[in-house]
């Protein structure tokens, strides 16, 4: 009887997004000359404007062609879940030479959100890729502006894993749009354009597929005392904020949690990312991602990476009061304050969750 083969590991994903003029075009034509960029896979969309004219050796098919730095670039023109389902079976069927990382390239005007969606939530991609981080990049010059008035801007600085501000030798002093951004999400590094593609792309799982940085991927969110601290009208509507937990939490609990958080807050919550000890096995953390209502099923990693066994959980919700949340949590930990929800008529109710 002949053992089952094993399955592929998953290759890390990285998402490059940032509003119209923010830079993206810049940055990525800087990376694809970075040697860590080799074995990488470069997803742009159909209005992408990426200057590859100078990077190019030879057309791989009608859609894809093989740049200067060992990399491939291809163009989306319809559903991305196809076009990464195609790469993978032309990788699969040797067609293409093996990658080792993908990045994709957004057009400015997107939301997040969905692509988010699809690399969480598709039961077949789910376990092929794995979601690396969401790079931002910020016009210094005009990021005040375009976070004023456009909404795509807020959600694509909201749901970064680390934020580059560009042109900032243009645009003078940059404290205040640094202090805007830290507000608007305080667990992104907030890095220069001449940031090392290794950096930007050495997400929680590294470059090797691998756990890196816990403490780097999760950022530094002080746990919420529950009361709002506005750094403009403008962006009062978004919180970040953290959970954390001494005691393993028991499973139970951490799922009920999870499933009455997204199912009645579910467009309300940006992003959640977090490492969680789980009673049952506290020596192994599980690792969390999620987008929206979509949790992405835990990855129970063999090891902590470090000696702090904290469980913490990052969110960045909308027009969803942390206290409300904090509450929600001490809960379930069995550890509730005088203003927490009622959690047995919230499991028979979920729809009855304050503020839904």
């Amino acid at each position: 009887m002949t053992d089952a083969p094993r399955r592929p590991d998953p290759i890390p994903l990285t998402v490059l997004t940032g509003f119209l003029g923010a830079g993206k075009t810049t940055l990525l034509n800087r990376m694809l000359r970075d040697p860590a960029l080799a074995d990488t896979v470069v997803i742009v969309n159909e209005f992408g404007e990426i200057g590859l004219d100078h990077l190019l050796i030879e057309g791989v098919t009608e859609d894809m062609v093989l740049l200067g730095a060992g990399c491939l670039c291809c163009t989306v023109r319809g559903d991305l879940i196809t076009t990464l389902e195609d790469l993978l079976r032309k990788r699969d069927n040797g067609r293409i030479t093996p990658f080792r990382r993908v990045v994709i390239e957004t057009t400015g005007l997107a939301d997040p959100a969905p692509i988010l969606h699809a690399l969480i939530y598709h039961p077949y991609l789910v376990m092929r890729y794995r979601l690396q981080g969401v790079v931002t990049v910020v016009d210094a010059v005009n990021g005040s502006a375009t976070l004023d008035d456009h909404p795509e801007a807020m959600r694509q600085a909201a749901v970064a894993d680390r934020i580059v501000l560009a042109k900032a030798d243009l645009a003078g002093d940059t404290a205040a749009l640094r202090a805007r951004l830290a507000a608007l999400n305080p667990s992104a590094p907030i890095d220069p354009p001449d940031v090392p593609a290794a950096t930007l792309l050495g997400g929680f799982f590294g470059l090797d597929g691998k756990a890196a940085d816990v403490r780097a991927w999760l950022g530094a969110v002080p746990e919420t005392d529950g009361h709002a601290h506005d750094v403009n009208r403008h962006d009062a509507a978004i919180r970040a904020f953290s959970l954390t937990s001494d005691a393993p939490v028991p499973r139970p609990a951490f799922e009920m949690f999870l499933d009455l958080l997204r199912g009645g807050h579910g467009p309300k919550l940006l992003r959640l990312k977090g490492l969680v000890a789980i009673a049952d096995d506290p020596d192994r953390p599980v690792v969390v991602h999620g987008v929206q209502h979509v949790v992405h099923a835990p990855v129970t990693l063999p090891a902590w990476p470090d000696d702090d066994r904290t469980s913490r959980l990052v969110l960045i919700v909308r027009d969803l009061d942390p206290a409300f949340v904090v509450s929600l949590w001490d809960a379930f930990l069995g550890r509730p304050r005088i203003d927490a929800p009622d959690a047995a008529a919230l499991t028979n109710n979920p729809l009855a969750i304050p503020g839904g």
